[in-house]
């Protein structure tokens, strides 16, 4: 299949170059703009002197056009492009703010966060969103979707991660658009009376309904927690277990609302409504009545952003079946993407899910008819065991290289955790339905409940039981980004070599083979010369870590707790041999003495180069520098703050170099 001779395939491919290039490039939007309208007259012109669309200028005034939006899109998108956003003000002064809730995020059993916009600042009408955070006490209100606060204080900034290859939260929320924050006290907000309602509100108040109604049925906690993650979208109150054993079966794309469920909800909707097309103009009514449903359905699921493409999506897909023309999907994919990346967020393009929303579903539209041709029993229930086994596979081999660049682990066992589940998957769903609309009603029979809340604690323990079998989970690959292309490289070059194999697709196929191993083979040379010696950050606890070629030793005072921490390093610095040592009060390396000086604040005498201080020890740091003529002086987080503040002006005073890892993050020995 050539799929470049499809238009809106090339139309699509196009408008995401020019969203890479005005995000990478930072085009300014009166530049875009012009260059996008000039474009758009220059085609328009050429279409209606020449009447037609088959010459080489209307071609390449087409590429350039849709270029050219897909910059503008990116461009008007960016917070910072938009005039009356709060960074063009002097943000990180006190101000009045006026916040308004947009989302409430997971709670911990430290502080309550949330997504909020801001409408003014002193008064002035400002735009933006920034992060909420209140203390989590019993005193503090938690609030909900469209409550509107008055609040004084500074924003601040969002922390960058303070230990190699860590979770970077801050570039995160910047892909969300999001770049400070705001904390809540006791004494600086307040709530206005009047707050306007927004459609977010009326979904967040409709699923508070909905669990309300759920939470008087009597359901199970784990169950009831499924149900809102299956059906209203929120994961939230998930448990860390449940969570872990859906993601270590390979089946956490079952509890976040996606194309997959979007896709089945459509299925049924089909079905159902079938009878309406005797009527006249039966299947306008019929689709009609889909689109109406699946949007309504988002509305429930609260808008998030994958279920949002998710509808888009299948609504497109709704519109070709109404055609009768569903054999064209990948120009319905093509369609519904520049959709997506036009109307609703261009943004989007960069964020895991819509990577791996889209690719599962080319993947299984493009691979599953092959598999199906590679296997095909003539014996019923066989046959349909092999087509869900190759949906699974198909959607696997399009997601891998994602999961493995974001996630570094691959569930073997996903296709026994999908072939138990996908098949009911449609019952649950429906009986879901069924089972919101009967609460809502007060019509909900004992009996359905017991059903239902059996059926998901069923399938609780399943995907429990794939989980354990840990043997089947590997873990912690590394995994870059140019092994990312490479991968999908090879994965289309393969499919192209299999629709029509000849030599010269072969050929492509084993170049990309060659060329991913060449790259595997320098990075782990590369691995293998480099040497670092680093202090990292971690709250009452001190890690040394010691690396040296792909073996890594870690000096540490409490191993259990910097089990993340030594994983994300070990990932990211191809790592492939641990060992754990106890904390030394001296290390000597590259002839430079490094002193540890921990709560029993025992220390030698000698000259030292770099002084750690742990585990907040009672010292005299004056006499301490007088006695050992530091060059630099090094704090962990395991120090009271008290005596980092005392530290830190000791050290200002004596101009003395000072840091704190809290502050700056770990700390490179040089």
């Amino acid at each position: 299949m050539q799929l470049l001779k499809f238009v809106p395939i090339k139309l699509c491919l196009y408008l995401i170059l020019g969203i890479l290039a005005g995000h990478y490039f930072d085009v300014k939007i009166p530049i875009a703009v012009i260059f996008t309208l000039l474009c758009i007259g220059f085609l328009a012109f050429v279409f209606f002197k020449k009447q037609t669309k088959n010459t080489s200028t209307f071609g390449v005034l087409a590429v350039l056009t849709t270029f050219s939006l897909g910059i503008s899109a990116i461009s008007l998108s960016k917070p910072q492009n938009q005039a009356n956003h709060y960074s063009h003000q002097h943000y990180n002064q006190q101000h009045v703010w006026k916040f308004k809730i947009e989302e409430a995020l997971k709670s911990s059993i430290y502080s309550n966060r949330y997504i909020v916009k801001v409408l003014s600042m002193d008064g002035r009408a400002t735009t933006g969103k920034i992060i909420l955070s209140s203390v989590s006490i019993p005193d503090m209100q938690k609030w909900v979707v469209d409550n509107e606060l008055l609040a004084i204080g500074k924003l601040s900034e969002i922390n960058a991660p303070l230990n190699p290859h860590q979770f970077d939260y801050k570039s995160y929320l910047k892909g969300l658009g999001i770049y400070h924050q705001f904390y809540l006290r006791g004494d600086n907000h307040l709530q206005t009376k009047h707050q306007s309602t927004t459609i977010y509100g009326l979904a967040a108040t409709l699923r508070s309904k909905i669990t309300s109604k759920l939470q008087q049925a009597n359901f199970g906690t784990e169950e009831l927690s499924i149900i809102q993650a299956l059906l209203l979208g929120q994961r939230t109150h998930l448990s860390e277990t449940t969570y872990t054993h859906y993601k270590n079966a390979g089946a956490v794309h079952i509890l976040a609302v996606s194309g997959l469920h979007i896709g089945i909800l459509l299925a049924i909707l089909q079905f159902l409504l079938h009878p309406l097309e005797r009527l006249p103009k039966g299947k306008t009514i019929k689709l009609i009545t889909i689109v109406v449903l699946l949007w309504c359905f988002a509305l429930i699921a609260g808008f998030s952003a994958s279920v949002v493409r998710a509808v888009a999506m299948f609504s497109f897909v709704a519109y070709a079946l109404y055609l009768n023309r569903p054999s064209n999907t990948f120009n319905i994919l093509a369609l519904s993407m520049g959709f997506i990346l036009l109307v609703i967020n261009p943004m989007l393009l960069f964020q895991a899910g819509f990577q791996m929303s889209y690719a599962a579903v080319i993947a299984i539209v493009w691979i599953y008819p092959l598999l199906q041709q590679l296997v095909s029993p003539k014996n019923l229930i066989v046959k349909k065991i092999g087509q869900l086994l190759s949906v699974s596979c198909a959607a696997q081999v399009g997601v891998l290289p994602i999961s493995l660049f974001y996630f570094h682990q691959f569930p073997s066992l996903f296709f026994v955790s999908n072939l138990i589940i996908i098949p009911f998957l449609g019952l649950i769903l429906g009986m879901g339905i069924l089972v919101i609309v009967l609460a809502l009603c007060n019509s909900l029979p004992h009996f359905i409940v017991e059903l239902y809340n059996t059926l998901i604690h069923l399938m609780n323990t399943l995907i429990a039981w794939v989980a354990e079998q840990e043997a089947f989970i590997f873990k912690a690959i590394s995994f870059d980004a140019i092994q990312l292309l490479l991968s999908y490289f090879i994965i289309i070059a393969t499919i192209f070599a299999l629709t029509n194999i000849n030599f010269k697709k072969a050929s492509y196929v084993l170049v990309g083979i060659i060329t991913f191993q060449i790259w595997c083979f320098y990075t782990t040379y590369t691995a293998t010369q480099k040497e670092d010696l680093l202090l990292a950050h971690q709250s009452k606890n001190t890690i040394l870590l010691h690396r040296y070629g792909t073996t890594l030793a870690v000096h540490v005072k409490n191993k259990n707790k910097a089990e993340r921490i030594i994983t994300d390093y070990k990932i990211g610095e191809r790592i492939s041999a641990i060992s754990y040592k106890k904390l030394q009060n001296s290390y000597f390396v590259n002839n430079k003495t490094i002193l540890v000086i921990d709560s029993s604040a025992m220390h030698t005498k000698q000259a030292t180069h770099y002084v750690v201080l742990t585990q907040s020890p009672k010292i005299n740091l004056d006499r301490l520098i007088d006695s050992l003529n530091p060059k630099e002086i090094i704090a962990d987080g395991s120090n009271y703050k008290s005596y980092i503040k005392r530290w830190k002006q000791t050290c200002l005073k004596r101009k003395l170099p000072f840091h704190y890892t809290s502050e700056k993050g770990a700390y490179y020995f040089k």
